[in-house]
């Protein structure tokens, strides 16, 4: 081979490696390229991520959103939307009922003296004013009473009629839960016990009031009633202002028969 060929193939040679150094040059840099864009899409994607989770945090409830809601009165609750009574109007007493839609002494005192208490209510021997309490929900947290409640309200504007037979039907055995299974916090199942009732099965007006929540502000301020009547717990009875309790205790008589006694006591006094 000539000196001369010998220097063309090693200049050759030469640019071979300069020209595949700056190809590995190139792809080096666009290798940290394209990992810088990932870096920083990934630290956006986590800001992004993690702004995301505190604008949610920082987000009412749904029960939070409701007290800035407007009230909406379900019928038959008088002028300030909250005076629910039942009854006949030449009734000349009414009897006062203070009720925690979770409290399980409420369950057992309607299964056993609610038939007696509409029955009375039917006769005209008195009328029964309705005040719904909240307060389960802070003890064992979570929002079944409250939502109770406002279903509650979506079965009175419906009927005073079927209010008493959906909230016998809340705290029947078959469905009312323990006190700390927040199950009444479910809508659906709300609407599920409603089935039961003639006048709110298959009711859509009754269905949408209660899953849009259009009764939560009169939950709560129902609630807000309960708070400032200076009653503690439930069921609590009253009439005339006085409590209506068993013969010998500070409770709410537990069967047909006390009631019936306590009452009937209650209403020559």
């Amino acid at each position: 081979m000539s000196s001369r060929n010998s220097q063309a193939n090693k200049a050759a040679a030469r640019e071979r490696l300069r020209a595949e150094r700056e190809r590995e040059a190139k792809k080096a840099k666009t290798r940290r390229q394209i990992i810088v864009a990932a870096s920083v899409v990934g630290v956006l994607a986590v800001a992004g991520g993690a702004g995301y989770a505190i604008m949610q945090a920082m987000k009412p409830t749904a029960w939070e959103a409701a007290k800035d809601k407007t009230l909406v009165k379900p019928a038959n609750s008088g002028s300030d939307g909250t005076t629910v009574v039942i009854g006949k109007p030449e009734a000349k007493k009414t009897l006062e009922m203070y009720e925690d839609p979770r409290c399980p002494i409420c369950s057992q005192f309607e299964q056993a003296v609610g038939p007696t208490i509409k029955k009375d209510i039917d006769a005209g021997k008195y009328k029964m004013q309705f005040i719904g309490a909240t307060f389960i929900d802070n003890g064992s947290p979570g929002t079944g009473s409250k939502t109770a409640l406002s279903a509650l309200g979506a079965a009175l504007n419906v009927s005073p009629e079927a209010f008493l037979e959906y909230k016998s039907a809340l705290y029947s055995a078959k469905f009312h839960p323990e006190e700390t299974t927040d199950k009444f916090k479910s809508r659906d199942y709300l609407i599920e016990i409603a089935d039961t009732v003639p006048a709110l099965k298959g009711n859509a007006a009754f269905d949408k009031a209660v899953k849009d929540g259009t009764y939560d502000k009169w939950a709560l301020v129902m609630s807000d009633k309960f708070n400032s009547s200076g009653v503690t717990g439930t069921p609590t009875l009253k009439m005339d202002g006085k409590k209506i309790t068993a013969d010998g205790s500070d409770n709410a008589p537990s069967d047909a028969a006390s009631f019936t006694a306590a009452i009937d006591k209650a209403l020559k006094g």
